[in-house]
Parts: structure tokens; C-alpha cells; sequence
């Protein structure tokens, strides 16, 4: 039997915790499980980490959405199972994190 892949890195995006900056969406890579956030966001860490590791394939990591993204091939890849969770908490506010998000942040999307 094959492995599960590794549970979420956590509940936001990685860089942007580190940075103390915000994200718009999060992603979640299916081989590590780095949570970065989207291509919309402003530093598209989640895209940025699928070209420098290798790791192609994400799953969105937003409450009710369940759709994979094969960054190499640029577009849906094939669903695989996750252990949990499956997406940020849903009390979690997006564009998150709370606090962080400056007030212009619909002018700052790419």
C-alpha cells in the first residue's frame, strides 16, 4: 500500500507568515504539503514553489473546493487522496491572515 502524502504545512501560506505579508487563496502542494497561497495573491508562493521543488501538482486549499492544478502543464490534474485537513479553517477570513490584510487589497491582485 502507498503512503498518504504529508499532512498540510499549516493553515496559511508559508512565505507570506514568515514575511508578515497576506494572501488571497491558498494552495497545497500533493507531494510535501507546502501551503502557499495563489496566483492571484501578490508573491504567488504556492506556483513559485511548484518551479523551484518540482512538485507539480496542488490542491486548492479553500473550504468546498476539491480541484487539483498541474502547474507544469498548466491545467486540472488528477484528484489523489489527502489525509486532512483538507482546506484552511473555515473561520479562517480570506484574504487572510487576519490583521494583515492592508485595506486595498483588491488593487494589489495580480
Amino acid at each position: 500500500m502507498t503512503a498518504l502524502p504529508p499532512p498540510p504545512s499549516g493553515t496559511g501560506c508559508v512565505e507570506c507568515l514568515e514575511a508578515g505579508g497576506w494572501w488571497f487563496h491558498l494552495r497545497r502542494c500533493v507531494e510535501c504539503g507546502h501551503v502557499g497561497c495563489c496566483d492571484a495573491s501578490p508573491e504567488q508562493h504556492a506556483s513559485r514553489h511548484a518551479r523551484e521543488q518540482g512538485h507539480d501538482v496542488a490542491r486548492s486549499f479553500e473550504p468546498g473546493e476539491e480541484w487539483f492544478w498541474d502547474y507544469a502543464a498548466g491545467n486540472s490534474a488528477k484528484r489523489v487522496p489527502l489525509p486532512p485537513p483538507l482546506s484552511r479553517p473555515e473561520d479562517q477570513p480570506a484574504p487572510g491572515p487576519a490583521g494583515l490584510v492592508p485595506e486595498n487589497w483588491r488593487e494589489l491582485l495580480h
